[in-house]
């Protein structure tokens, strides 16, 4: 293995350590605003932060010039990716920041099979193994020995829906535009999105944003603004596969935090269903990039 990809394996594996434990600045933010008001702050920290990557960033000949044409998909995009994040933001109010974590980690199995329904790509039959031990694990984490399904984690789930769509929305108009433009757009749409929320339904009080002011800050500055830039400088050099399993293991990181920061404690029951959704998520992953590169060897 290059050091390059050592390098860049490293830097996707911090970027997905400041994602999973974004989920517990999340769920401490709760303790102090309303979850439209918490993205509408997040955002503007994020938006910031991408500005100046943006305005330096070059449109490689390739991509569009258009700005009708960037705010018109980034718009799109910046919606699902607005209901998603709403959607989570809502359910860490009633659950845990581990469980949101490995919930939402089951986008990686969503989207194969999603791929299948719109006909992206042929669905493999380690993403059909991986989706049934994830659904199971996702049972056993979930729901109660009463069968009593948590809102919380329903409210998740459906975000973890919007997270899958988003992220085929942005496999296919990623190469038409310019990464970082197309970023910025999507944060503006979710930050103006939020802040209409947030004004409508929740009290927009400074001196309880100012209470939330460390967990804010971590989820702008951190999780969108920095993680983003490290994301796209470590898949320079990193192989499809390796980014798959590295990013798999922020629902674990999420568990972790939870449980050392927040004291959050998992029952055994919840941690076989964390360790069936990992094995779900994992296969699902290895078994398709391992079946593409044989395919690729065959041509």
């Amino acid at each position: 293995m290059k050091l390059s990809t050592l390098k860049s394996d490293f830097i996707l594996l911090v970027v997905a350590t400041i994602w999973g434990m974004a989920f517990v600045a999340q769920r401490v933010g709760m303790d102090h605003v309303g979850p439209f008001t918490f993205n509408a702050v997040r955002f503007t920290i994020g938006t910031i932060c991408l500005l100046p990557l943006a305005l330096v960033s070059k449109t490689k000949p390739y991509m569009s010039n258009s700005i009708t044409q960037l705010a018109k998909s980034g718009t799109i995009a910046g919606f699902f990716l607005f209901c998603g994040i709403s959607l989570q933001q809502m359910g860490l109010v009633y659950t845990t920041a581990g469980k949101a974590g490995f919930i939402t980690g089951l986008y990686v199995v969503m989207v194969p099979i999603m791929g299948l329904f719109i006909k992206q790509e042929k669905t493999s039959l380690g993403t059909w193994i991986g989706a049934l031990l994830a659904t199971l694990g996702m049972y056993f984490l979930s729901v109660n020995k009463g069968v009593k399904i948590n809102i919380g984690d329903i409210l998740v789930l459906f975000s973890t829906v919007c997270f899958a769509v988003h992220l085929i929305i942005i496999g296919r108009i990623s190469s038409l535009f310019n990464t970082a433009k197309l970023s910025l757009v999507q944060c503006v749409v979710c930050m103006v999105l939020s802040f209409c929320f947030a004004f409508s339904l929740e009290s927009f009080i400074l001196e309880d944003i100012l209470k939330a002011a460390i967990p804010l800050l971590y989820g702008g500055m951190f999780a969108v603004g920095i993680a983003y830039s490290l994301q796209i400088y470590g898949q320079k050099n990193a192989p499809p596969a390796h980014a798959a399993i590295i990013f798999s293991l922020e629902s674990v990181i999420a568990a972790l935090g939870g449980w050392i920061i927040l004291s959050e404690i998992m029952s055994k029951r919840a941690i076989l269903g964390c360790a069936m959704m990992l094995s779900g998520m994992l296969i699902s992953q290895v078994y398709t990039l391992h079946s593409r590169r044989k395919q690729r060897q065959a041509e």
